[in-house]
């Protein structure tokens, strides 16, 4: 269950039947919501990205292993790194792909929970504010989708991040896509306040784990590789601020890149549905500690004081285990 920040005292608020969603206006571009921690003091969630394809290219396969981990783990939320639907987003709010490609799929109860997502590319090239709209989550109280926004969980912050709007290819040579960019333009002034406002909201968190999770990748052995927009405008503030990991989809693989000259750690969570199998680029040994050209999606595990991270295959299969402790160097499990 996700509540509002109380930092104002003025609100638009909604209810649906599992779920307040508060927008508070602020200095700040970015809102933020809180996220309660279990009773214990832990906090669990899963990663999927690259998914929407109406339960074709085995993404049932991997909503069913996402339903059974869910379950193990007792999850509190799912994040979805974006591309929600193919091919070209949703027509509006009343699209049955939005039925077809999330409500009809991801049916196990351990995934009756809190969806925080972003937008992808393939977001973009349909209609951005269906996705964005009440309305859907009226449809199903899962449903969450921002632009740009700040989920606080104690000791934990998540930082969602709208990379799309960066990429220059998208604006000068879209090919057959048509992209949504109401809310966007003027794009040099939209850009330049989300960085300002990301920037601020690092630089303000007091919590122990930063974690930015955007749909375009810094850093990836994959087909898009390293993303140079992001690269030159965002990394360089992530990395000021000391942020923890970085986590995205756009490649459709499971990829875990241990940066050699800073903390962050890169982690892609594209497997959803459609891979792309054989395509990985060169990369450095002691960087890349895995690569997995297949379905398949990413847990993570939060305490205070350590975060696991593991990725699993369609068929439910560990396949790299990750975890670092506060104060210690971090150690493949």
């Amino acid at each position: 269950m996700v509540s509002p920040s109380h930092n104002s005292m003025l609100f638009f608020l909604f209810f649906t039947a599992n779920l307040w969603v508060c927008f508070v206006p602020s200095t700040a571009e970015l809102q933020r919501f809180e996220h309660p921690v279990k009773a214990d003091g832990s906090l669990s969630f899963l990663v999927v990205g690259d998914w929407g394809r109406k339960g074709l290219y085995n993404q049932s396969l991997v909503a069913t292993q996402m339903g059974v981990v869910g379950e193990k783990l007792d999850i509190d939320f799912v994040i979805s790194t974006g591309d929600n639907f193919y091919e070209n987003g949703l027509t509006g709010v009343s699209d049955p792909a939005f039925n077809k490609s999330f409500i009809n799929i991801y049916t196990a109860s351990s995934l009756q929970k809190q969806w925080y997502n972003v937008l992808g590319n393939h977001d973009y090239s349909g209609d951005v504010e269906a996705q964005l709209s009440p309305i859907l989550t009226k449809m199903d109280h899962r449903w969450f989708c921002l632009r740009s926004f700040i989920v606080n969980a104690g000791f934990a912050e998540f930082f969602f991040v709208d990379t799309t709007p960066f990429m220059n290819e998208y604006f000068t040579d879209p090919k057959e896509y048509t992209y949504d960019w109401k809310g966007i333009l003027p794009r040099q002034e939209y850009l330049s306040n989300l960085l300002k406002d990301v920037d601020s909201a690092l630089r303000d968190s007091t919590a122990k784990w930063k974690i930015v999770i955007g749909h375009h990748t810094i850093k990836s052995a994959g087909q898009h590789g390293i993303t140079i927009e992001l690269e030159e405008q965002l990394l360089p503030i992530l990395q000021a601020n000391n942020i923890d990991l970085y986590v995205n989809g756009h490649d459709h693989c499971l990829e875990h890149i241990s940066s050699t000259n800073s903390q962050i750690q890169f982690l892609t969570s594209g497997g959803g549905s459609k891979a792309w199998g054989g395509d990985i680029r060169e990369w450095n040994p002691e960087e890349l500690k895995l690569y997995h050209d297949g379905q398949g999606f990413m847990s993570m595990q939060i305490t205070q004081t350590h975060v696991d991270i593991v990725f699993y295959d369609v068929f439910g299969n560990v396949l790299h285990k990750w975890g670092i402790s506060k104060g210690h160097d971090a150690a493949e499990l």
